[in-house]
């Protein structure tokens, strides 16, 4: 089903170690509103979508979503590159050291493990849409808080960049929602 080109969707070249803004980061690698659970709510959602239409358009934002994650962990592991066991205490990740090495693993900034429990869907199909154009605006205010953190240009164009496709990803959920209730569509279609 999917292509992959091995580029990320918007280049990331992280030029300075940041470990602070690499915690923050982590927000949108594995916290409640970040590209992993987009990514897997919508792949979930779209199995209750009343057609191809609604199917259709929660698979290729679920797959952008994947690129989106992949940004991310590019970004937070520049952000990290040789990183001393002392700089990673003092921002605040000794703990993610002492479980995970270098490795990316799916948390919040503050440790909590990705959990399954952040995946929503309800067989409803305009109440997941809702949701959906929710999760976005959640994400977008999240990359707007993220970019107050930092001026480094390199990260602030990824940044920008991941913030405009939630815009996008927000509309284009609200039309197909929009398209359901102005066409009086009903779950199985």
């Amino acid at each position: 089903m999917w292509k992959y080109e091995k580029k990320l969707e918007y280049p990331v070249n992280i030029n300075k170690k940041d470990l602070v803004m690499a915690k923050c980061l982590l927000a949108q690698y594995g916290g409640p509103d970040s590209e992993l659970g987009a990514c897997l709510r919508y792949f979930t959602q779209r199995f209750t979508m009343p057609d191809a239409k609604g199917r259709a358009l929660l698979t290729d934002i679920a797959t952008e979503e994947m690129a989106h994650l992949e940004i991310i962990g590019a970004m937070i592991s520049g952000l990290m590159k040789d990183a001393t066991i002392d700089e990673l205490k003092k921002a605040g990740l000794a703990g993610t050291f002492t479980m995970h090495d270098g490795a990316l693993f799916p948390a919040s900034p503050e440790g909590v493990p990705f959990t399954a429990a952040y995946i929503e869907a309800s067989g409803d199909f305009i109440a997941d849409l809702e949701s959906d154009m929710a999760a976005e605006q959640r994400a977008r205010a999240t990359y707007e808080h993220l970019m107050d953190l930092t001026d480094d240009v390199d990260v602030l164009g990824p940044l920008s960049f991941l913030r405009q496709r939630e815009v996008v990803h927000y509309q284009r959920f609200k039309e197909l929602r929009n398209y359901y209730l102005d066409n009086k569509i009903e779950k199985n279609s």
